[in-house]
Order: C-alpha cells, then structure tokens, then sequence
C-alpha cells in the first residue's frame, strides 16, 4: 500500500477503527442462550472483566448483545434487552479504550445503546425493523448490516437460494445503497454475508470463497464463523472445542480480504492472524 492511498476507518463516536489491516471484534453475549458463552457474563462485574481480557487479548471492538440469534432462539422484549445491555454498555466504555458496537435489531435498543456509549451498530437484520434505518442515519455511527434468510426460530429448517452468493450480494449491495439514499453514509456501513443465518454448509463453502468479491465492492467487509455449525461439521467437535477451526477461518478469511472478523477466541485469533499476514505477505 502506497504512503498516499486512502484507507477505510470508522469512526465510534470518537473511537477509530482503521481498517488498515483485518481488525477482531471480541464476541460479548449479555444473553443465558447464546450458542457458545449464552449464561456467562449475565453478571455486569463479570461481562466487564472478559470485555478487558478481550482488548488486552488484541480486540479492536468489542460487541455487545442481548438478545441470541442462534437457529431457535425465542425473541425478547426491548425491555429486556435493555435491561441487559446498558449496564454492561456504560461500564465497559468507561474503562475500555476501543469501541463497543450494539448487537441489535431493535431501532430503540440501537438509540439508547449509542447514547449509553456505544459507538457502531451491528444488525443481523440488516436496519430492516421499524423506523431502525432512520435512527441510523439519525445516530451517524457505523452500522453492520447483515444478511440474514428467515428468522432465527426457523432459518435453519430449509434454507434455499436460485444462487447463493448472487443473491446475498445483491440483497446486501441494495441494502447499503437503501441506507445511503435515506442519510446513512457510506463511510459508515459494513456489510457481513451472515455465515450460519439461513444458509447450508455448501452455501456457506459458496459464500466464503466469494469472499474477494463480496470485498471488492468496496465495503468493508464482516466475517463472523467462530464457533459455528460449519466448523463443528468439519471437524465433529462440540462448540467449545472449536477454537482450531475458527481461528483457521478467521484467518483465511482475513486473507481473502475480510475487514472485521467477529470471534470468540481474541488472542487465539490475534495470533494467527499475525503470523498468517506475516507468512503471505509478499517479499522483495
């Protein structure tokens, strides 16, 4: 990359993120039935501490959610949601230095979230809930819009395409282009192919080697396999033990050009990914 070339950064209310190589966004689920850590940081002392091994682990963002989207979760309530998020929002941006994004499909949520701290939107829903475009643009913060087939109660049951990645990239490319001609900007918006959200282990084969593609369009791109189906279908392990696998993803993901990489295993990750830019990059 030469001295004079632009390179993509977000900004969080103040808190940049240059996208000047892939950047880790630290999984934090304020949730009891998340698919891998549901139940374990219920406790705001607890979420606060694992937010801050996370950034000390090499996370660039870290992403709060309290409502799980795993294939048959229920649905919350705002309240409730609410009720999980903001506290552990308002203690993590007061004593962590990188960005928190809100991990939300609610137009509610998403304004309180950024007024409590939060710096950057990440929406499995793709800003497609009730008036959620024009608080966006009205918040200005980064936003990730995310495809996703179906709900999550039902996405799984039998998840079908004419061609897979024609069709996530042209819902995901009208989406941004919908968000920008209602005051969203560009500089802002992230698109993610949803890895696991209404897809079958082939489409998702599909989706990751369109990944230089899905790049090439010229948003920054969020890639989010940890832990998923597709690892354990590779490797017939349980969620837990699936650290090996989703770092080696992450990382060749990374290398095919992905911006973000949202994981549950940061310096796992932050360490392949070292070594993985190092070994690829071209020498003289």
């Amino acid at each position: 990359m030469s001295s004079t070339a632009t390179v993509a950064e977000l900004n969080c209310v103040g808190r940049k993120v240059i996208l000047d190589r892939p950047r880790i966004m630290g999984v934090l689920n304020i949730t009891p039935d998340s698919f891998s850590d549901g139940g374990r940081w219920l406790d705001v002392a607890d979420a606060v501490r694992q937010a801050q091994a996370m950034q000390d682990a090499g996370a660039d963002l870290i992403d709060i959610g309290g409502e799980s989207t795993r294939p048959g979760a229920e649905p919350v309530s705002v309240h409730q949601e609410l009720e999980r998020v903001i506290p552990v929002i308002e203690s993590v941006v007061a004593r962590l230095r990188i960005p928190v994004s809100i991990d939300t499909s609610k137009p509610e949520v998403m304004r309180q979230a950024v007024a409590a701290g939060a710096g950057m939107i990440n929406d499995v829903n793709a800003l497609r809930q009730g008036d959620a475009v024009a608080v966006a643009a009205e918040l200005a913060v980064p936003v990730c819009l995310m495809h996703m087939q179906g709900q999550p109660r039902v996405m799984q049951e039998a998840p079908s395409y004419t061609d897979v990645v024609h069709d996530v990239q042209g819902f995901l490319l009208e989406r941004a282009h919908h968000c920008e001609d209602r005051g969203v900007a560009r500089g802002n918006i992230v698109l993610d192919p949803g890895f696991g959200f209404g897809k079958t282990l082939q489409h998702n084969l599909d989706l990751f080697t369109a990944i230089p593609a899905m790049a090439a369009h010229g948003y920054p791109l969020l890639i989010g396999v940890s832990r998923k189906a597709m690892i354990g279908q590779f490797t017939n392990r349980e969620t837990d033990c699936r650290v090996a696998g989703s770092i080696v993803a992450a990382a060749l993901a990374a290398l095919k050009g992905a911006s973000i990489l949202r994981v549950h295993d940061v310096a796992e990750t932050s360490d392949a990914l070292k070594v993985a830019t190092a070994l690829w990059s071209p020498r003289a």
